[in-house]
């Protein structure tokens, strides 16, 4: 399985309880912060709704 490493470029204060909780469930929530997660349909979801709060890289 291909890695993910997604990283928060963009507060959330200001954005709907939707948003928070997506990025609460990859393990976000600071400004900087970066996790490593498996691509699978249901990240790729998942960073669909969140896109313009994060970065996301392959490796």
């Amino acid at each position: 399985m291909a890695k993910v490493r997604v990283t928060q470029v963009r507060s959330q204060i200001g954005q709907s309880q939707q948003h928070r909780g997506t990025l609460r469930a990859l393990g976000l929530g600071k400004i900087g912060r970066s996790v490593e997660h498996d691509e699978s349909p249901v990240l790729v979801g998942m960073l669909r709704k969140v896109r313009h709060l994060v970065r996301v890289e392959n490796g």
